[in-house]
């Protein structure tokens, strides 16, 4: 092992605290590194804890130490996107005894190719004890397609993760390692959400990432409110004004915040999230 990777184990170690984030997540189950731990806990954190940029939409990149995303999703009334959530997740899953590669994919949904798109999204990359088959979690994709439980990494099954459908599919790119794209069965139809190659990113990459998806004008993340939150009876989700609520069996209702006050009203109620001091929401 590199000194490198002990002294960075080292600091997680210190600045992360397992039982107060699963106390976070409500998890009570038995510790063990093994597939059912993984998929439970990754529900658990998924209708635990909202995504939301308000950081961002102050053009600031949000620390991703350990010890400040305690403070901030488990200690406070905040959530966050995905180098927050992920790296937060990581931290567990590492002290629960699971092996961890980040990797970085590039968001399709709603784009015309995947080459169009730079690849800003985090995902994790899981090894389980005794288990020959990698898993992907993703706690922090903040749209209605993203994975509720890690699944396998596998061609050809679909996978039933918390009432959604996933699968994964190989596009060719014309590079030397396999492109994976997650799809999710959405209405009536799979879509694209991200692709990604399984070589490993690493924390000073996504420091950089961070810092350009946070302050970039021209990131959509810097430009409006985006928050979502998921429990076992819906998904909510703010996009600027428009609040978007979808339930398990596709019905779905829209309409459009009206004020500041009542905006921070439904994220202080419906997101569980406390608005910093001082912030505006729209504009």
């Amino acid at each position: 092992m590199s000194d490198t990777v002990q002294t960075e184990q080292t600091v997680q170690a210190e600045q992360f605290d397992l039982d107060l984030y699963l106390k976070r997540i409500g998890w009570e189950g038995e510790r063990r590194a093994d597939v059912e731990t993984l998929r439970s806990v990754h529900l658990a954190h998924a209708r635990s804890i909202p995504f939301e940029n308000l950081d961002a939409l102050r053009r600031t990149a949000p620390s991703l130490q350990p010890a400040d995303l305690m403070a901030k999703l488990v200690h406070s009334r905040r959530g966050g996107y995905c180098y927050e959530h992920n790296t937060l997740l990581s931290c567990a899953l590492g002290a629960l005894g699971f092996r961890l590669t980040r990797l970085a994919a590039r968001v399709i949904l709603g784009a015309d190719s995947i080459e169009s798109r730079p690849r800003t999204h985090m995902a994790l990359l899981v090894e389980v004890p005794g288990d020959p088959q990698p898993y992907l979690a993703d706690v922090g994709f903040g749209a209605i397609g993203s994975l509720l439980e890690a699944v396998p990494l596998a061609v050809g099954a679909e996978f039933r993760d918390g009432g959604r459908r996933h699968r994964f599919v190989h596009v060719p790119h014309g590079g030397p390692l396999e492109l994976w794209v997650l799809q999710a069965y959405e209405g009536d139809a799979w879509r694209g959400q991200y692709a990604f190659t399984v070589e490993p990113f690493e924390k000073p990459d996504f420091e950089v990432i961070n810092w350009h998806v946070a302050t970039n004008p021209r990131s959509p993340f810097t430009r409006s409110p985006y928050i979502q939150r998921t429990t076992a009876e819906r998904h909510l989700a703010l996009d600027g004004r428009r609040l978007t609520e979808t339930h398990p069996d596709g019905t779905v209702t829209e309409r459009e915040l009206t004020d500041e006050a009542e905006a921070r009203r439904v994220l202080d109620e419906e997101f569980t999230i406390t608005v910093p001091s001082g912030m505006t929401l729209l504009t």
